[in-house]
């Protein structure tokens, strides 16, 4: 039996103590990392590609749908939210094919997750879960759907609609972009904002000599390159700034490549350049 690589993310200790004991009763689970907060969650992520994790929503500083917002759509996996939260965000999760458990732990919703995550394990499309995981975001945070459409004057800004706030971002404050289905999460200055357009759409409004696609579905700002670390099989991690890195595909690669032979004197490696 292949096992499901699956990380635990809480940041009471009894609460991922208790979790831990609880999935290890399961022969299908194997945990590979417990995070006690939402930037050891992301990180985690990113360098061990799980195919499920367990996310506590309430969570200081970076909570669970932060986690879901900074995590590469390319690399998100499949998601139980852990909640006390209300029968309209239940509703909205049943909506959009997410599942949850609730807190205080119920055993009988924990062993109908793990049930639900081994049916959907051989068939799972990690390109599509971050969609189905950020509709269920939206229709929690707006309890409705608003249909707001907005096109900036300035093509050097972009335009984004969060519930009645309007937020406008100049172009070089973005860090990346990654896309999921009709939704694309803008990373700038610390802050995700949640953008209901195609990637395609996007990548019309922005500078292409500073934007660059390294995966599918992200983008990432060059100017905002930190370090370039090399992988195995010809893929790289960037590090943008001090806080975040992207995965970089090989099918892209050439894009991180002629990046660097336009700055000669920046290196490729694990030196900061």
């Amino acid at each position: 039996m292949t096992k499901i690589r699956t990380i635990i993310v809480d940041d009471e200790p009894l609460a991922l103590s208790l979790m831990e004991a609880k999935l290890g009763k399961f022969d299908n689970i194997d945990v590979i990392a417990k995070c006690k907060n939402g930037k050891e969650a992301i990180a985690a992520i990113l360098d061990l590609e799980p195919d499920l994790v367990f996310l506590d929503i309430d969570m200081p500083k970076i909570n669970g749908f932060e986690v879901i917002h900074n995590t590469q759509s390319e690399l998100t996996p499949m998601v139980v939210f852990a909640t006390a939260y209300e029968q309209y965000a239940l509703d909205a999760f049943k909506v959009n094919a997410v599942d949850y458990i609730l807190k205080p732990l119920d055993d009988e919703l924990l062993a109908r997750a793990v049930h639900r995550a081994q049916e959907r394990f051989a068939q799972h499309d990690k390109s599509k879960e971050k969609y189905n995981l950020l509709n269920a975001i939206e229709a929690i945070r707006s309890h409705k759907d608003h249909n707001y459409q907005h096109t900036a004057q300035d093509d050097k800004k972009i335009v984004v609609k969060d519930g009645d706030q309007i937020t406008v971002l100049k172009q070089d404050e973005i860090k990346w972009i990654d896309a999921a289905g009709d939704y694309c999460c803008l990373h700038a200055n610390g802050e995700t904002h949640i953008k209901r357009t195609s990637l395609t759409e996007l990548l019309k409004q922005l500078e292409p000599a500073n934007f660059k696609r390294v995966h599918r579905s992200t983008i990432i700002n060059l100017n905002f390159i930190s370090k370039v670390q090399s992988l195995p099989k010809g893929e790289y991690f960037v590090e943008l700034g001090a806080q975040e890195r992207v995965k970089v595909s090989r099918t892209y690669k050439e894009a991180i490549r002629e990046y660097l032979q336009l700055n000669p004197g920046k290196k490729n490696g694990d030196e900061v350049l």
